[in-house]
């Protein structure tokens, strides 16, 4: 499965030339112009890496970052800023925003291929994080506060970064609720905290795990590549 990149700047030879680069090396590239429709996509879609560039008109690449870091399904992918100002103003600016690397112009193919290569535990990392498997089981769904009310959902699919539930009707994005399941073959009842990050009508929500012990992730990642794997 590739690895999904997002590439912003408002430079069309330059997102030529970094789909050239990073697509060999086994990823799959959004590439756009437009910083504030991205803005817009990141907040519905994910990706496992993101570019952007630091100077662009409308939303620029500090204030996109921003956005990347406030959006539910990217706030921890690797952001790479591409800029032809490498003083500290910049870095100091870029690295206040969210960026994790920086990556100045003019672009080689040898620095790309470095920096990717640098990039892959992490970038395959995030990937793993949201590959989702089909689990349909019962749930229960406690508010963490707002009284004891409990939704006992049902589960769509389940990754590492969280579920899809639905039967939960009665449960709001922002919400914090405690749940309750059991995967197969795990003796222990797993009990998680997690966070409602989106509404799926009619009856749906996503959450996003808040609280995961190592125990946990390991049950939920063997669980996953099991299933994966049949």
């Amino acid at each position: 499965m590739p690895i999904k990149i997002m590439v912003i700047d408002d430079d069309p030879g330059i997102l030529n030339l970094i789909k050239s680069m990073v697509e060999p090396l086994g990823c799959e590239v959004f590439a756009t112009t437009d910083s504030q429709g991205a803005a817009e996509i990141v907040r519905r879609h994910k990706f496992d890496g993101i570019f952007v560039d630091a100077h662009m008109p409308r939303v620029d690449g500090f204030q996109l970052t921003q956005v990347i870091r406030s959006s539910p399904s990217n706030n921890k992918v690797p952001i790479v800023m591409l800029t032809g100002y490498d003083d500290a103003e910049t870095m100091r600016q870029g690295f206040s925003a969210g960026i994790s690397f920086f990556l100045g112009k003019p672009i080689t193919q040898e620095r790309m291929i470095r920096l990717v290569n640098a990039l892959r535990g992490t970038l395959l990392k995030e990937k793993r994080r949201y590959v989702r498997l089909i689990f349909r089981a019962p749930v229960d769904c406690k508010r963490k506060s707002r009284g004891p009310a409990i939704a006992k959902a049902c589960g769509l699919d389940i990754s590492e970064g969280g579920m899809a539930l639905i039967q939960a009707e009665n449960l709001d994005v922002g919400d914090e609720v405690n749940l309750e399941f059991q995967l197969p073959a795990v003796p222990e009842t797993m009990s998680l905290l997690a966070q409602v990050v989106r509404k799926m009508p009619p009856d749906g929500i996503g959450v996003m795990f808040v609280e995961l012990s190592p125990d946990a992730r390991n049950a939920i990642r063997r669980f996953i590549m099991r299933g994966a794997q049949s």
